[in-house]
């Protein structure tokens, strides 16, 4: 008996022994690490109490610390930063769907400004800002090694004042200047319109309106229509969307969803990530669904088209969306300014992650330049077209009846009209007739 307990004994004071020998270095490290810490904490110090004291101008102190705490946060991703109070403000009004500025939402890139998408109606739009733009300068001056808060401080102004942005673009060989008049900014979170049978939403932006707007907008172009069983379907709209609030895309989603996931996020701590699951109740009551999307089109809007892609749900149609697959959360400081930082990735319902790749569409459309009438083209439409219908002595068409005649003459009427649509949008033409399609095959079936 004494034999075993001495044995269980030896056994114990080794293995106190192999912990003690383990942990030793670990604990070692990290009291270097921490060392090192308040070694870089301590040269910061320095650095700013000689910037205070030998600087060839006297510096404002709070601007100096602000600068140092934003340079930090401008270090780790394009989305993190601080926010002065003021910005901070701005912020929060915004996602209340009003602001003062441009209407361009913004992203840096290789140093400079990159145009994520221009808001509908908003200024930049109106004086034809696209997604993909680079601003080079405003004012004359340079962007080049301004942080994007800085960049975006120099865009803000009072309302009704002038601002000059050079712009590169793609496919052009110069860079160009772009004037523009500050404006408030109102947004519309939802326009809706009838086309033919099909209802299209437009979303522009995801805010504390954008899901009301949505049931408000359908509801009133179902109502023209006739009820749903009138419609053939419906396109969600979200080219140039640049996204908003993750808990209006949940709600868009969620809209057209009976059930699964929509979508989840994963930060550093696999523990703390969330899962949002749709409920019950599909407002388009299953009609088919077509999700435009295109470089413009951002986080937010980038949840609701791989939602719906995912469950196959809606067909998506347009060209690869930003790939913004990063959250970011606003923390309010003691200050009255806030720290914008990315706390987690988010994940469509099949698991993967769209972060600097995109949602790739089902069917991928370029949407055409604006193609300048030439002469030719000019005498083509001078020339009147030729039918059987435009001869002369021509038999009658005695098969059908009136009412038949007359449907294919509003047929014919609806066909012109989506060949008009195709030159003013071809994408979203192209979303109708797709529409028409399945909407023809689900009738047969």
């Amino acid at each position: 008996m004494k034999h075993f307990v001495i044995v269980a004994l030896a056994g114990i004071v080794s293995g106190t022994l192999a912990v003690t020998q383990i942990a030793a270095p670990l604990l070692a490290q990290e009291v270097k690490q921490n060392a090192t810490v308040y070694q870089q904490l301590d040269l910061f110090g320095d650095i700013f109490e000689r910037i205070r004291a030998q600087y060839v101008e006297e510096v404002d102190e709070v601007e100096l610390i602000e600068a140092a705490i934003n340079g930090m946060l401008t270090s780790l991703d394009p989305h993190s930063a601080y926010l002065p109070p003021e910005d901070a403000e701005q912020m929060r009004v915004r996602t209340r769907g009003e602001f003062g500025g441009l209407g361009i939402e913004v992203t840096q890139e290789d140093g400079f400004i990159k145009v994520v998408s221009p808001i509908d109606g908003t200024p930049a739009d109106e004086a034809g800002m696209a997604a993909g733009d680079f601003i080079t300068h405003v004012d004359g001056d340079s962007v080049l090694g301004l942080t994007l808060d800085e960049a975006v401080k120099r865009m803000r102004g009072p309302v009704g004042s002038e601002i000059v942005i050079t712009v590169v673009r793609e496919g052009e060989s110069e860079p160009f200047d772009v004037s523009i008049i500050r404006d408030t900014i109102k947004l519309t979170a939802v326009r809706s319109r009838s086309h033919g049978k099909t209802v299209i939403l437009r979303i522009t932006t995801f805010n504390d309106q954008t899901m009301p707007n949505l049931e408000v907008s359908l509801k009133e172009q179902l109502e023209k229509a006739g009820g749903i069983n009138a419609i053939n379907g419906i396109i969600l709209d979200l080219r140039n969307n640049p996204g908003g609030l993750l808990s209006e895309a949940v709600r868009v989603s969620n809209a057209f969803l009976d059930k699964g996931e929509i979508v989840s996020t994963r930060g550093r701590d696999q523990n703390s990530g969330e899962r949002f699951n749709a409920t019950s109740g599909d407002l388009a009551e299953g009609r088919p669904i077509v999700v435009l999307i295109n470089g413009g089109s951002a986080s937010a809007s980038e949840i609701v088209a791989g939602a719906l892609q995912d469950h196959r749900r809606a067909i998506v149609v347009g060209t690869n969306s930003f790939g913004k697959g990063s959250v970011q959360t606003l923390i309010p400081l003691r200050s009255d300014g806030a720290m914008r930082i990315t706390t987690a990735r988010y994940f469509t319902p099949s698991g993967r992650s769209i972060q600097a790749l995109g949602v790739s569409p089902d069917i991928f459309v370029e949407q055409p330049r604006n193609r300048s009438a030439d002469s030719s083209a000019k005498e083509e439409e001078s020339v009147p077209e030729r039918s059987e219908d435009s001869l002369r002595g021509r038999l009658n068409n005695d098969s059908l009846t009136e009412d038949e005649i007359r449907q294919i003459e509003v047929d014919r009427e609806q066909a012109k009209d989506s060949a008009l649509l195709r030159e003013e949008d071809y994408q979203l033409a192209y979303a109708v007739d797709i529409l028409k399609g399945l909407s023809a095959i689900t009738d047969k079936n």
